[in-house]
């Protein structure tokens, strides 16, 4: 078996399937955070598909050492998402049954179902009810010279590891979300810039689904792998 980073394969479907839902939605003028939480809702009903540019930073707790990634996101409801990461080089693609992460340096990919991960982790594959699955602890309003956004903290009802705190950032112009801050257990943040957002571009199933190339070599997880790195790792077969 070749090198496989387990870290890496937990990280970025983790942090993938979080932001399916908080990612591919608008949000409407409101007065208030419930407010602004049933407008999410009710947008992200109405959008079909969303892409977007992105900026990628992960900073540790106790080390404060950053990993940084870009390139562009698809997200497609009923599970449909699609990463292609310019830095690292690999891709995060989801046709909702099947996930593949490919790491082309390491001529690998690893093939994960992502069904117990949808049924399991529901709000965050756009299946849930922000107001229902999470509690608005608090929202503000800032204005700098260079923006004017939202800022709403939410903590989700129930725990999960890989998710203890999320910060969304709203632009009050566009009420699109245009960052996520997401803190998981172990107090490690990810934080994710959007830029060019645009919605519902009638993106075919087809571009959610990944062909593995020739001498690839194919690694196949028993589990999904949604787990923070305090928890229990998942098996490779």
């Amino acid at each position: 078996m070749g090198r496989v980073s387990v870290k890496g394969i937990s990280f970025f479907s983790s942090i993938a399937f979080i932001l399916f839902n908080l990612t591919f939605i608008s949000v409407a003028s409101a007065a208030s955070g419930q407010a602004v939480l049933t407008e999410i809702q009710t947008r992200y009903e109405s959008t079909n598909d969303l892409e977007a540019n992105f900026l990628q930073e992960y900073i540790g707790k106790v080390m404060r050492q950053s990993n940084r990634g870009e390139g562009k996101v698809y997200f497609k409801k009923k599970g449909m998402m699609r990463w292609d990461y310019r830095i690292p080089n690999q891709k995060l693609i989801s046709d909702g049954q099947t996930l593949w992460y490919y790491q082309p340096e390491e001529k690998q990919v690893v093939i994960s179902d992502v069904s117990k991960a949808l049924k399991e982790f529901g709000f965050l594959a756009g299946e849930g009810d922000l107001r229902r699955d999470f509690e608005l602890l608090n929202m503000n309003e800032s204005i700098s010279q260079k923006e004017e956004h939202f800022v709403l903290e939410l903590i989700p009802r129930e725990p999960y590891a890989a998710l203890s705190k999320l910060t969304l950032t709203v632009d009050k112009k566009t009420y699109y979300i245009i960052q996520t801050d997401v803190f998981d257990g172990l107090g490690n943040v990810t934080r994710t810039r959007f830029t060019d957002i645009k919605t519902n571009k009638e993106l075919p199933n087809s571009f959610f689904h990944f062909t593995i190339p020739p001498g690839v070599e194919v690694l196949k997880m028993k589990e999904p792998s949604v787990p923070s790195s305090g928890e229990k790792r998942p098996n490779i077969k």
